[in-house]
């Protein structure tokens, strides 16, 4: 009997999108290849992986990337992440070889990524054969942010040939151009399809019927408001981060509810969220409104609120309404959107596809 193929993935932890992006095409591939061995390397919890991964894993903890530091959910810490790309790209052939050695012990028939590209620069050295798959990658966003610097040509040059590297990358809808990037293949969209759980939901938060749930949620990194000051909005149920301190009378911790998030968002009447891949795609493809708020110069932003526009229900809301709490106006316009069609996520099979020609001999 020939041996089970091995995946080996890596999964970025800025934020939570890029395991709501993973995980689906994971889930796709495993259910078509029962056998397949999965060996999985990221920063997020163990218990965040299974909740999301339907196939049975080997976590090894630990980053190979960190995307960018974050101030908060929406403000980058320029400086701080420019020290670190700087720090990182010093020892760049040190840590594309270590890299290789570790990739070569595992022996993996394929590795993915979403997306750090240091997986991708090992397993090219090491003569294994990587996909990578996400709405965005760091060099096009190194490029908008670093493009002018002195030192940062270079840099950027080890991030595309990494990228440029992997057999292919698959470009998820919506997502940024990726022009630099040879070996782009664009795909559909990727997102978990949920379980309408609202009436569950509204029993276990004791919500009348009167009233809306409306989820907050920002993918992952903090961003905590300041929710007791802000004026009483009769007829909505809040449910917000356990970590949050700030509280009205009508107010749930969404974490301690049991509900997987594409459930969860499936079963409030909208959700306030910052842009990003995760929310928005699972949001239009469930049927969920989103009232979302402008990240600080993002550059993917853009081409996911054009999306979420045409495909999605939506609206934006300015930082200094979030904060003060005058949301009610933007939330009943929002209501009287009509609800389009809600998009099919084709992009997992895509992907699934895509990654068998690597796994299966017949390939």
């Amino acid at each position: 009997m020939m041996s089970a193929p091995h995946l080996f993935v890596d999964i970025s932890a800025h934020g939570f999108g890029h395991l709501a992006q993973a995980a689906p095409i994971i889930n796709a591939l495993a259910a078509r290849l029962p056998r397949l061995r999965l060996t999985l390397r990221s920063g997020l919890s163990t218990e965040l992986l299974r909740a999301r991964l339907h196939h049975a894993l080997t976590h090894l903890a630990g980053s190979s990337d960190f995307g960018y530091v974050m101030l908060d959910a929406m403000c980058v810490d320029l400086a701080a992440t420019a020290q670190a790309y700087r720090q990182q790209h010093s020892a760049w052939d040190r840590l594309v070889e270590q890299e290789a050695q570790f990739l070569a012990t595992l022996r993996p028939t394929l590795v993915f990524s979403d997306i750090a590209y240091l997986p991708l620069a090992g397993a090219a050295r090491a003569g294994i054969p990587a996909v990578a798959a996400c709405s965005l990658n760091w060099a096009e966003l190194f490029a908008h942010f670093f493009a002018g610097q002195d030192w940062a040509a270079e840099v950027h040059h080890q991030m595309l040939a990494a990228y440029n590297g992997a057999e292919c990358f698959l470009r998820l809808t919506p997502g940024m151009a990726m022009e630099d990037l040879s070996r782009r293949r664009s795909i559909g969209p990727v997102a978990a399809l949920g379980e309408d759980r609202r009436q569950h939901l509204r029993r276990e938060v004791a919500c009348p019927g009167d009233e809306r749930l409306v989820l907050i949620a920002f993918g992952g990194i903090n961003k905590e408001l300041p929710l007791a000051g802000w004026p009483t909005m009769n007829g909505i149920h809040w449910l917000v981060p356990q970590a949050w301190q700030s509280r009205q009378p009508n107010t749930s911790d969404f974490e301690t509810l049991g509900l997987a998030m594409p459930d969860l968002l499936r079963s409030v009447d909208a959700v306030i969220a910052k842009p990003g891949y995760g929310t928005f795609a699972e949001a239009a493809c469930n049927g969920t409104p989103v009232l979302y708020i402008r990240r600080q110069e993002w550059p993917e932003q853009d081409c996911l609120i054009d999306w979420l526009e045409t495909y999605g229900q939506c609206r934006e809301i300015s930082a200094a309404d979030l904060l003060a709490g005058i949301i009610a106006p933007a939330l009943a316009a929002l209501w009287r959107q009509a609800p389009p069609q809600p998009p099919v996520p084709t992009g997992a099979e895509e992907a699934a596809t895509a990654l068998l020609s690597w796994l299966t001999s017949d390939g």
